[in-house]
Parts: structure tokens; sequence; C-alpha cells
């Protein structure tokens, strides 16, 4: 039995978001697209698309590219300009603030001149201020001299046409050509990476990579479109693919108990570390945390940024990988 998607809109939000971003961006959509934008059914998606269509005399154009069929809504050629609120500016000027270090300073000016253009057809009394946000940079990426990758990763995404590209993994000495298909673009720790499918490479045999490739943005030296056009798969999901587990590398799932005390017991139990989490808190002040991952370099990493106020007790063998990792660490300041 399929499982229940649990969406806090309801059909009429659905029904408007649905026609608002189809409306506005004028972009062909598939089905698949719309219904993971929406958190609904693929049938539910044709009913809004039947809905607005008898009940608003909207006309959406059908397409198929494939076996994806794709809707889309023609923009007038006259748009009456609609402004942003007092809220959605202030939440807007937030995430500004936050996303200052991942942007580059090229990207950032881009953005703050279209707040800046929202904020002059606000009242003065109605004018939310940008001081109130800010971030913290220490060890952050600058991608201004990126911005340009950017830019083509996002043409590319949006014309679903596959890339070669030059790419320098962190243990590589020199870099190598992939081409490649690419999907979505996401930040983790305050780095930008791209979720991509492997493409065929011109003249070499094709092999299935075990796993998509995940490549950090900082790391690509040079990308070009081609002229070959892709499919965006219809089963892909972002939030499947990375926010089950704890890890952003995808490697064969495991499940972890750890046991933390003092300020990281505080500290761990704030937080969402894995949707399957669960944390048992002990007589004695501890917190027992048991949840799956996917990355073991990641898990080791993590564990030993909590010093004294950890220990790892399932499994067995990350255990004594992380009991190895300090006893080579003592080797060192010796």
């Amino acid at each position: 039995m399929p499982k229940k998607r649990n969406s806090s809109k309801t059909y009429g939000q659905k029904i408007i978001s649905l026609f608002a971003h189809m409306m506005f961006t004028g972009k062909k959509r598939s089905l698949s697209e719309l219904a993971q934008m929406l958190d609904c059914s693929k049938q539910t998606v044709l009913r809004l698309i039947d809905d607005i269509t008898l009940s608003y005399s909207v006309k959406i154009e059908e397409s198929y590219h494939g076996r994806q069929k794709y809707f889309r809504i023609e923009r007038p050629k006259t748009i009456l300009p609609v402004n942003l609120s007092e809220t959605e500016l202030g939440v807007l000027q937030m995430c500004h603030a936050f996303a200052k270090h991942l942007l580059g300073k090229q990207l950032f000016n881009e953005a703050t001149t279209a707040i800046e253009k929202s904020r002059s057809q606000l009242p003065p009394k109605c004018n939310p201020s940008s001081k109130h946000f800010a971030s913290i940079i220490p060890g952050s990426i600058d991608y201004t001299e990126y911005h340009q990758i950017i830019l083509d990763l996002i043409s590319a995404m949006e014309d679903r046409q596959i890339c070669k590209i030059k790419y320098k993994s962190i243990s590589e000495s020199k870099a190598k050509l992939f081409y490649i298909k690419p999907l979505k673009i996401f930040s983790h720790k305050d780095t930008m990476y791209l979720h991509a499918k492997m493409a065929i490479f011109p003249g070499r045999p094709y092999k299935e990579p075990e796993f998509d490739p995940l490549l950090a943005v900082h790391r690509i030296e040079a990308i070009e479109e081609t002229d070959t056009h892709y499919e965006f798969p219809g089963d892909y999901n972002f939030e499947k693919a990375f926010n089950q587990h704890f890890g952003v590398i995808q490697g064969k799932a495991f499940q972890v108990t750890v046991e933390f005390s003092g300020w990281a017991a505080d500290y761990v139990a704030e937080r969402i570390w894995s949707p399957d989490q669960s944390i048992t808190h002990t007589e004695d002040g501890k917190i027992v945390l048991m949840f799956t991952s996917s990355s073991e370099p990641e898990i080791i990493s993590w564990v030993l940024s909590f010093g004294v106020e950890v220990k790892v007790l399932q499994p067995i063998l990350l255990a004594e990988k992380i009991k190895k990792n300090i006893s080579d660490m003592q080797l060192i300041y010796k």
C-alpha cells in the first residue's frame, strides 16, 4: 500500500501555489516535478490542472518529451508588477544575510540589488531593515571566482543540457573530464555541492556508477554546456536521497548508537541528526542517540568533535576505528 502523504497545504492553497508558479515563471514543468513541489500525488496535480482550466478559463499547454508529460501556462505579454509585502521582504533579507558567504561577491551583489528594488516600493514606515541579520563565516569558501560556473550550472539545469566538466577531486593530483546531467545544487556545512547523474562520455563504453556523482562546486575547474538534451528523472527525490540518513556521502546505510554526556548531551538532544533517530535519557544525565548513517568518515569526524563527552556503543567496528584515530592523534602530540 502506498504511503500516505502528509502535507499541511489545503487543496485551495495547492491550486493557488500551482497557478502562481506556472503563471509567473512561464516555464514547462513535468508532472513529476509539480507533484514534488506541491508534496502531493500526480493524480492530485492532474485534478488541480483540470480545476484551473475549467473554473478559471486558463489555457494550460500539455506536451510530451519522451515518457514525461509537461505543462505550461504561456505568460501574457504584459504583466502588472507585484510588490513584495513587508513580511516577505523581511524574510528575504534574513535569507540574504544567512547565505552571504555562500553566494560570493557578484551573486550577493545581484541579490542585494533585487532586494533594494523591492524595498523602494514599500512606504518608509513599512520598510524592514537588513541590519537585524548576519552570519559568521570562518571556515567558509569564497565562491566569488566560481560565479560563472554557478550561473552555467543553473542554465544547464533549466535547459536540461548535458555538461562536460573538468573536475579535480580532493584525492586526485589533477583534474579529470566528465559528462554529467546536473540535477540539483545544494549547500551542506557552508559548502555548495552539485548532485548529478553520469552521462555517456563520447567514444567510451558507458558503465553505470555505483553512486550518482556528488561534486563540490568549488572543485569544478571548467564547465561546457553540450547540445545534448537529457530527461530529468521522473522518480528523482532529493529529500529521499540526502535527508534520510546522517551524512552527505552516499554509502551503505548502517545503524549507530552513541552515548553523550555533559554539554554534548544537551547540544545533541536539541538537533535532528537523522529522521529515524531516537533519544533515550539515562538516570545519570546522559543521553543515548540511535540513528542511521550512510557515511562512516563523516560519523568519525563528528564523534571526535565532541571530545571526552561522547562514546560510540554500536557498531563495535566503528568504535574500534575511532579508538585507533585517537591513538594516532596521540602520537602526533608526543
